[in-house]
């Protein structure tokens, strides 16, 4: 089954993000901020990660330039789920080397037609 780490501060969007992904058949696990995150891919690198932005202790961005770092950190396909839909937001993202980019809020088609566009599914 293809695992999906579900990263964002708020517990109603990890919660929403996990019901959707569980419906579609990915193993989920979540992580309130970016440490936690990279914690938890320290210990098993997932398929796949829905990851916010904007986070206490290490923020979306931060995450992800970490995780490209680790060996076996190329390996995730990362989607961004956030508010920040502004051009040099998305461009930041891609360069910090994201798959793709969700706008919040989402739903179970954006999701599934974005995990689709990155090979996913």
């Amino acid at each position: 089954m293809t695992q999906c780490l579900v990263v964002d501060d708020s517990a109603t969007i990890r919660k929403l993000a996990r019901r959707i992904l569980e419906d579609m058949k990915f193993d989920t696990a979540e992580a309130a901020d970016g440490m936690q995150a990279l914690h938890h891919c320290k210990v098993s690198m997932p398929d796949a990660i829905l990851l916010d932005w904007n986070m206490p202790v290490m923020d979306g961005i931060e995450f992800l330039t970490a995780l490209r770092g680790e060996i076996g950190g190329d390996r995730p396909v990362v989607v961004f789920c956030t508010t920040e839909n502004d051009v040099p937001h998305i461009t930041r993202a891609i360069q910090a080397g994201a798959d793709e980019y969700i706008m919040k809020p989402f739903d179970r088609d954006i999701i599934e037609a974005k995990f689709q566009q990155a090979g996913l599914l």
